[in-house]
């Protein structure tokens, strides 16, 4: 076993025993990069004197017996909308943002006191707006499970966050989630990942796309590691969430919408391991979820998002409107007719359905489905804009749902489809439910084991 396979929680406690450090941790991180970067391109800025440094300091200080927290030596990797300090913020534009975007809110500032080492900032997508993870100005990291059958989408918007933990130069990756844009680049890679509730965590210092649906987020090797990272974190402290038993896991699954148009092998995938959960003590619970049709169709029409950004370049960058990436300026010109009422009607219908949508918890303890319906796709089948915004909305589908009913959720990863490529089973919670979204899917980690006993060696990982 590599050192970056060890689990967080056992790192840690080495680090501070003795039996390993932060410095040697740190360059295998560098040279993981070095080695894999110029084919993954998972980062936009990437500063290995910089971590160098930190860990150095962070050895020093735990030898005369200074700890300042569980992330202390451990390597992160943070999305380039969020700002940290000495890092340029581009948010996947084509040009840095001021200065004033690289002040750290507060959970980079949480992640630096603990003296957590920042690699480096990922790519995204421009202003995060899109789930397949294409970047007009900077170009897509590769996915890592991609075939010779051509370079895969890695995900968006998030689109380095998963790449830089397959490439093994984070431990822990920083990514945000309005519609998916944590989940889906973790199902993509065979990671894990977590989307906490809207307002769990802070937004302020991250460059906003929406400010109603706008979530920070982790991702990570697997959902113990999740767990570990989230009660560093978590703004309520608290210890790491152990798992749960499986036995009595009552698990929610949606007899249709999840499922529909989904290939076929990811459907298998994510159904053979319900089934296994089922045989060995889970209760899957057969239901219909209210309200998924309509909040998709407001959606479909842009949502909240789209308005939002666009208020928000009109008010910050109007001179970058024209310069948008193509299937990022679609998307934010078509809402310039849209009127304020129509604005408050969709506010109002999204919270209407989520009310009505949280009465399925009263029969279940999550509610489960295939995290993304399709494969990523070839990259090369994407660069038309209508085969975007076709597999765009297909990519988003599942995972978006959570946002708009205001739902906690978590991807794991389940295995490969039928092209050796990642799937992700997607675990949704009620509100401010993320500790009890970690127990259930550690319990199922627990019984499945993790990706990377699901997934074998990746390609690009050794």
């Amino acid at each position: 076993m590599t050192e970056t396979a060890i689990p967080l929680a056992v790192i840690a406690g080495r680090l501070r025993d003795g039996r390993m450090s932060c410095a040697a941790l740190a360059e295998d991180a560098i040279a993981a990069h070095e080695a894999r970067g110029p084919q993954l391109r998972a980062y936009k800025s990437w500063e290995a004197d910089r971590a160098r440094t930190q860990a150095r300091a962070a050895d020093a200080l735990l030898a005369t017996g200074i700890d300042l927290g569980p992330l202390m030596g451990i390597p992160v990797s943070v999305k380039d909308l969020y700002g940290v300090p000495g890092f340029p913020t581009f948010a996947g534009t084509d040009e840095a943002l001021p200065a004033d975007w690289t002040r750290a809110g507060p959970v980079v500032s949480r992640l630096l006191a603990q003296l957590g080492i920042v690699t480096g900032k990922t790519h995204t997508v421009e202003f995060a707006f899109g789930g397949i993870g294409v970047n007009a100005h900077w170009g897509a990291p590769a996915n890592p499970w991609s075939g010779r059958d051509g370079p895969r989408a890695p995900g968006g918007s998030s689109s380095g966050a998963g790449v830089s933990l397959v490439e093994g130069s984070a431990l822990v990756a920083l990514g945000t989630d309005t519609a998916g844009s944590v989940r889906i680049p973790a199902a993509f890679a065979g990671q894990a990942g977590l989307k906490t509730t809207y307002g769990r965590w802070s937004n302020d210092g991250i460059v906003p796309l929406s400010s109603s649906l706008d979530t920070p987020g982790l991702l990570c090797r697997t959902v113990a590691d999740l767990a570990f990272a989230f009660a560093a974190l978590d703004p309520e402290g608290g210890n790491e969430t152990p798992a749960r038993p499986l036995s009595g896991l009552r698990i929610a699954v949606p007899e249709k919408f999840f499922w529909d148009d989904a290939d076929v092998s990811v459907s298998a995938r994510v159904t053979d391991t319900l089934a296994l959960l089922e045989r060995r003590g889970a209760t899957l619970v057969p239901v219909e979820i209210p309200g998924c049709e309509e909040v998709l169709a407001i959606f479909r029409k842009g949502g909240l998002a789209a308005a939002e950004l666009r208020a928000f370049l009109e008010r910050h960058f109007p001179e970058r409107i024209a310069r948008l990436d193509p299937v990022v300026r679609l998307r934010v010109q078509e809402v310039e007719a849209m009127s304020g009422l129509e604005y408050l009607r969709r506010r109002e219908e999204l919270a209407l359905w989520s009310r009505r949508a949280d009465s399925v918890f009263a029969a279940c303890d999550v509610v489960a489905s295939p995290t993304v319906a399709i494969s990523p796709p070839r990259l090369e089948d994407v660069a038309d804009i209508a085969a975007y915004a076709r597999a765009n909305m297909l990519v988003l589908r599942n995972t978006a749902i959570a946002n708009l009913l205001g739902w906690c959720a978590l991807t794991l990863p389940v295995g490969p489809d039928a092209l050796g490529l990642p799937v992700g089973l997607q675990l949704m919670a009620p509100p401010l439910a993320e500790e009890a979204l970690l127990a259930a899917g550690r319990a199922i980690e627990q019984t499945i084991g993790t990706g990377a006993d699901l997934m074998g060696t990746c390609p690009f990982s050794s």
